[in-house]
């Protein structure tokens, strides 16, 4: 359940509550009764890593890399017969 903040517009009462989605917001305050409101506070989620950053998608050593892996397995393998052929002769 997510935890919201109140603080009173009389007293200065301020506290944390959880409630559901679906609660209604407290308007009164517990101490003096005077009127509550909701106070909002800067979400604590960083994105960090790989894969959050539009040039982290669109990078071209990630995509040549898996490319360029896949091309050299194949390619060397022809290379070195004709260059073991053309050794041996």
């Amino acid at each position: 359940m997510p935890t919201y903040s109140y603080r009173c517009t009389e007293c200065g009462t301020a506290f944390d509550i959880q409630q559901s989605f679906t609660d209604d917001s407290l308007t009164e305050c517990p101490t003096c009764h005077g009127v509550l409101r909701k106070v909002f506070s800067p979400v604590g989620v960083t994105f960090s890593g790989s894969g959050f950053y539009r040039t982290d998608s669109r990078s071209s050593g990630s995509t040549t890399t898996p490319a360029a892996s896949s091309g050299a397995s194949s390619s060397p393998a022809p290379a070195a017969a004709p260059a073991a052929s053309g050794s041996k002769e």
